[in-house]
């Protein structure tokens, strides 16, 4: 990371996130004056300690210049302790704001951004970059003040007491710099090279653990063992490259240190001997060196922290920063909702990085009120179009119409609100089952519900379930057989209460016996709804109003169930072959 780049991000953190604490920080700011006076008066009070207490023997300043020091410690300690407190409590402030703006930035940004990047990726963001900004925030700028403070406070004192000794103790400053700046570019590379291998280690353990039952059954524990040791390995080893970054100043200083330090007291013995010095002096004045010394390695590498929670920054920006093409527009008036006609005039579609068109120049009319199956081989088309609807991706030429109103033309929430969807991938909480169904409103009456578990044909196996709607049924409703699941996906529909219900491939994966009761309540769902349902099994399609049969992204075919057997051969073929079967 270059400089210029360094001082945006950072600038962009003051002015955005940090300087709403200015207050707070500046009230840390004057606690390390506290500091940085109590430790310079720890070192100016050796001074007096020796001369009145070793040399006079001052039986009065016996106890008055240890109680001094007493107060000194006690004064820089209670100081460092409370702006410790208030740096941290804004780190942490800075923190729940970055956590709060990329949590609204993935919520609002589009399908396919979302899904062009592993889950993983989001959660190695969440919890290890904003860690490294929070630390930049809390460590860093107390650090920063503190040091500086307590650095200038040692200088002043060492001038003071002996310019010429101060003067050659100062000549390490620059090579510190240097040391520092050096450090800090490395740092910025080796924390965004963790980063990934973060990402990439969460998104193969959320994997490893949904695809348990797939590794069981391919016996592929060892497999997936192997792969494990060797994320932890590449983990390990890019942790070992920061750690290793981090410490490569401290010899580097140490014997910068020693280098000062032998030639300070070489130097301070020929002053002595001249009687240039007094004795109480050169212990004065090597305690306040020495001290400083500490602060000089802690600014150090305060530019390899500045350096590190910038790198970090950036990819928290990056997602904050995600453009979105899909969003709510205010200014648009809501969608209103006559009949619930649904119309699609010459739209054609392309995913995302690919050339190859998706679905091309669609033309299709749904009734309000009907209920419109959409059948076709995999890769036809036919999840494009349901996606389309509620505006997942918009169509790259032509237009969609509910009731004559384009969709582009009406805010987003008036549109989603009149849409429910219910599909074979089912998302449910791990939450009870109450939650689970009341996502649809979360101001819905147990009554309300329980209403809408009888339409979904869901209320008898809840009933019976350990603590009924207050059952939790785990990651995914892991507790729940694929039919419950189901069906409590359909009593949160049947709860939404929408106009228009897009159902794809509800029944693909069920038995006969859980199929049987999905239908039904399907039938209730989707009761005078104007209803686009994507099929799998043609035989639960058949009294559908219109049958619309695509191939390849187009329209091959519309019609009813006997019209097509008559006039579409893919149909017939897709309907002989189930039959058949």
């Amino acid at each position: 990371m270059k400089l210029p780049e360094l001082k945006q991000i950072l600038s962009r953190l003051y002015n955005y996130y940090i300087k709403e604490h200015l207050g707070k920080l500046l009230i840390a700011l004057f606690l390390s004056f506290g500091v940085a006076g109590g430790t310079a008066a720890i070192a100016w009070l050796l001074d007096p300690a020796v001369k009145k207490i070793f040399i006079e023997q001052d039986k009065t300043m016996m106890l008055l210049i240890p109680a001094a020091i007493v107060i000194s410690f006690v004064i820089k300690g209670l100081s460092l302790y409370f702006a410790r407190t208030i740096t941290i409590k804004v780190s942490q402030e800075v923190c729940r704001k970055l956590g709060v703006e990329m949590s609204s930035s993935i919520l609002k940004s589009d399908t396919h951004t979302i899904e062009s990047k592993h889950s993983g990726k989001y959660i190695s963001h969440f919890l290890y970059d904003v860690g490294l900004v929070a630390n930049l925030v809390g460590t860093g700028v107390l650090n920063l003040m503190k040091d500086s403070l307590t650095l200038i406070v040692l200088v002043s004192l060492m001038f003071y007491q002996n310019w010429k000794l101060a003067c050659f103790a100062l000549i390490m400053m620059p090579l510190a710099a240097i040391v520092a700046k050096s450090l800090g570019k490395r740092l910025g590379k080796v924390t965004t090279e963790s980063t990934e291998v973060s990402g990439k280690l969460s998104s193969f353990l959320s994997e490893m653990i949904k695809g348990s039952r797939m590794i069981k059954i391919y016996q592929q524990e060892n497999f997936e063992f192997d792969r494990s040791k060797s994320m932890l390995r590449l983990m390990m080893e890019k942790h070992i490259k920061i750690g290793m970054v981090m410490i490569r100043a401290t010899p580097i200083m140490e014997i910068l240190t020693g280098l000062i330090i032998a030639g300070f007291i070489y130097y301070t013995g020929i002053m002595v001997s001249r009687g240039e010095i007094q004795i109480n002096n050169f212990f004065s004045f090597l305690t306040a060196m020495m001290l400083a010394y500490q602060p000089i390695r802690s600014l150090a590498t305060i530019n390899m922290l500045f350096y590190q929670g910038a790198a970090a920054a950036k990819r928290v920006f990056g997602i904050i920063d995600t453009k979105i093409d899909i969003k709510e527009i205010e200014e648009l008036p809501g969608l209103k909702i006559g009949r619930a006609n649904i119309s699609f005039k010459n739209v054609s579609f392309s995913y995302p990085k690919t050339n190859e068109a998706a679905i091309k120049n669609i033309n299709i009319s749904i009734e309000g009120g009907s209920t419109a199956a959409l059948v076709g081989h995999s890769g036809a088309g036919k999840s494009t179009i349901i996606n389309l609807l509620p505006r997942f991706y918009d169509p790259v030429e032509g237009k969609v119409f509910i009731d004559d109103q384009n969709l582009r033309e009406v805010t987003l929430s008036s549109l989603r609100k009149n849409i429910s969807l219910v599909s074979q991938d089912i998302i449910l909480f791990d939450d009870t089952v109450r939650a689970n169904i009341a996502y649809a409103n979360l101001n819905a009456s147990d009554e309300a519900i329980k209403k809408a578990c009888d339409f979904a044909a869901a209320s008898d196996f809840i009933e019976n379930l350990p603590q009924s709607y207050d059952t939790i049924i785990g990651e995914n409703g892991i507790k729940l057989s694929g039919g419950q699941k189901q069906r409590i996906s359909i009593a949160r529909a049947v709860l939404k209460n929408s106009p228009i219900i897009l159902l794809d491939e509800a029944t693909s994966s069920l038995d006969a016996e859980s199929e049987e009761k999905v239908q039904n309540a399907v039938m209730n769902l989707t009761k005078n709804k104007t209803t686009l349902v994507i099929a799998h099994r043609l035989s639960t399609i058949i009294r559908a109003d219109k049958i619309i049969v695509m191939n390849k992204g187009e329209v091959a075919g519309i019609g009813t169930h006997k019209e097509l057997l008559k006039n579409s051969m893919i149909y017939k073929n897709l309907y002989s072959k189930q039959i058949s079967a």
